[in-house]
């Protein structure tokens, strides 16, 4: 497990205790569905839950010699509860009990994750609605495009945050289902109303059909929607670290006092927590490839999946609950330099400006091929010389015969850019 970045919460869901805790909750929840159903006595149900307990240290004592877990498991518990033991795992199999257990603790997981996923989106719209009018340069490959505003760039990771909530909502819900159905799944030695019990007393849902296993296409699902979230987060923090870069430094992330950026450089102040996010969305992808490799097992089941979810099932969601923390206080507090964003708006001397330019020749009846190649003469020239294109156009008499000194000027300034943000702010958060 990645414990650097686990936070308390998170990790007590994936420690050895409570994996081994929800393990006991589904026997002794399995052993009440048989007792409503007349095949235990209740009195032995009540003495169970009173007496049963395990001890892990215990547990890897008896798998060192019977090499299998779950039998280790159960013959812990049974020394804590004597003859009532008969009563646990009844008509079960191992599967039964790990993998419903293993549904549990996505649950309980994945409350926490959905939670940071709300947390991020508040963020984005308090920080996408502060910076609404803050006006910069849009870039396409890397190069100036026309202007945007910071606000737009926000609410546009804001709505990807709200897909990724209701991707992961179904992702949850498929991931959310428990299985007691025996060997194969074919509920030969125990009756489906045990499994209904409970999965309802756990908050599950039943697989409709199992073998015997709850089949490996939900857990590829779930764990492809968190390295999918991972891949947007690391979007956000490779925009954050270009907009970082000296040469651009309309942006960066929150330097706290006293923090040092380099051993050797005393100026430096490096985005080393978008950083670290770009890093950690490279794990979270090799997660989901594992977790698709998982899928096609031998017949009604193996257990080459179960060594590999034991890694990726805390470190995925570890991984990403910390990622979606990151992220939050990245954004939550990032520095932001209008005046530098107006300052590389201008830098190119008004060719931002070129398809307005365009359009108006366009609209006096100009061919568009045509003004295209008069616009991009002089757009080119200032791009390679330096310049003003305004001052290129009403030099040029060609272009002046269909455009006055008039119609060119009010081509400049950035208020028709603008002219939809409130529309596009009201689509995004209706």
């Amino acid at each position: 497990m990645i414990e650097r970045y686990t936070r308390p919460e998170m990790g007590r869901i994936w420690s050895e205790e409570n994996s081994f805790q929800k393990w006991l909750d589904v026997e002794i929840l399995a052993a009440e569905g048989l007792a409503r159903l007349g095949q235990v006595p209740r009195a032995a149900i009540a003495r169970i839950r009173k007496k049963a307990s395990f001890n892990v240290k215990r547990i890897r004592e008896i798998e060192r010699e019977v090499k299998h877990e779950i039998i280790a498991f159960l013959s812990s518990v049974a020394e804590s509860i004597g003859d009532d033991a008969r009563y646990l795992h009844v008509g079960m199999t191992s599967s039964d009990v790990m993998d419903t257990a293993l549904a549990i603790q996505f649950k309980e997981a994945s409350a926490l994750i959905e939670q940071d996923i709300k947390d991020l989106m508040s963020a984005l719209r308090r920080q996408a609605r502060k910076y609404k009018w803050t006006v910069m340069i849009g870039r396409t490959h890397g190069v100036h495009a026309e202007p945007t505003t910071f606000g737009l760039k926000l609410a546009l990771w804001y709505q990807e945050m709200a897909r990724h909530l209701s991707r992961f909502r179904k992702a949850v819900e498929d991931i959310c289902v428990g299985q007691i159905s025996g060997a194969v799944g074919t509920f030969a030695q125990i009756s489906p109303r045990v499994e209904a019990y409970v999965c309802r007393q756990s908050g599950l849902k039943p697989a409709p059909i199992s073998n015997q296993i709850i089949q490996r296409d939900r857990h590829a699902y779930y764990f492809a929607t968190l390295a999918i979230i991972a891949s947007s987060l690391e979007k956000f923090a490779v925009e954050i670290r270009h907009l970082q870069r000296t040469e651009v430094q309309e942006a960066e992330e929150p330097f706290t006092s006293g923090q040092k950026g380099s051993s050797a450089m005393p100026h430096k102040r490096n985005p080393i927590l978008s950083e670290n996010v770009s890093g950690l969305a490279r794990l979270m992808r090799s997660y989901a490839l594992a977790a698709m490799e998982n899928v096609p097992l031998w017949h009604e089941r193996d257990i080459s999946h179960s060594s590999v979810e034991r890694v990726i099932a805390p470190d995925a969601t570890i991984a990403l609950d910390f990622m979606l923390r990151r992220m939050t206080y990245v954004l939550g507090n990032l520095c932001v330099y209008p005046e530098n964003m107006k300052r590389n708006l201008e830098k190119c001397g008004g060719t931002v400006f070129s398809e307005k330019v365009l359009l108006a020749l366009v609209d006096k009846g100009v061919a568009r091929d045509v003004a295209y190649r008069m616009v991009q003469r002089h757009a080119l020239k200032v791009g390679k010389e330096g310049g003003d294109l305004k001052r290129e156009l009403l030099a040029d008499a060609a272009i002046r015969r269909h455009l006055s000194a008039k119609e060119i000027e009010s081509v400049w300034g950035v208020k028709h850019h603008l002219g939809n943000v409130d529309f596009i702010f009201r689509r995004v958060f209706h």
